[in-house]
């Protein structure tokens, strides 16, 4: 109920209102059964608006990081993703890697749609890089389609280095067709294969987005800037 409230009465008609979305390719999207959408990260915006823009509920996959923290403002913020649909996750490795398909498949067995981003992060440096496997893992597993997603001029409305304070302009969301890995049908679920469709996907978002492309993990590109 306060999604639904959120999305049609309060949130979602304020941020059309403010940012005045350029809406493209919405049609792409299945209006029923499970789908992945997959996206690029500029902001931590990507997160709310993207849920906002669409008719179809996105259950996300957030790093545990959102939900942490004290104090009035950040219960609010964890108060807001929860009830949005996002679902915290650890992105340590490992084990917690495995938990967190986990809780995708349950998204997508449920007939849902489920929002990723396979970078694994928010860009830090506004360029698109490589995507991990998890995204290929959940294709071969649920079988469900992907939709590529680009996320535009996010990052000016709210930068990944910021102090959190949001600029008004306009952005921009595409949304391409669903991509077909049927080639892959009856194939061994080897790192070669998952590593052939990641690049496949992220290929299909860069081609949208027009962001510069690092064929590097984006936790390398975070770490040279830190240097």
């Amino acid at each position: 109920m306060f999604y639904w409230f959120m999305k049609t009465i309060v949130a979602g008609p304020l941020l059309r209102t403010l940012f005045r979305p350029r809406l493209e390719g919405l049609e792409n999207i299945p209006k029923t059964g499970p789908v992945i959408l997959a996206s690029n990260h500029l902001s931590f915006i990507d997160s709310v608006i993207l849920p906002l823009m669409i008719k179809r509920r996105i259950y996300f996959l957030a790093a545990s990081t959102y939900f942490q923290g004290g104090g009035l403002g950040k219960w609010a913020v964890k108060r807001f993703l929860l009830a949005t649909g996002m679902i915290p996750i650890d992105r340590s490795g490992g084990k917690a890697s495995e938990a967190s398909l986990q809780a995708g498949m349950s998204v997508l067995t449920k007939g849902n749609v489920l929002g990723i981003y396979p970078e694994g992060g928010r860009s830090r440096d506004g360029r698109a890089h490589r995507g991990r496997t998890g995204v290929a893992r959940l294709v071969f597993e649920s079988g469900a389609p992907v939709v590529p997603v680009a996320m535009i001029d996010t990052d000016k409305v709210m930068p990944s280095e910021g102090n959190g304070r949001v600029k008004i302009q306009r952005i921009g969301i595409s949304f391409g067709p669903p991509l077909d890995f049927s080639e892959f049908d009856g194939k061994d679920r080897d790192h070669a294969t998952l590593r052939i469709m990641t690049d496949r996907i992220m290929d299909a978002v860069v081609a949208m987005s027009g962001q510069e492309y690092v064929d590097e993990y984006g936790a390398a590109s975070r770490k040279k800037l830190e240097e």
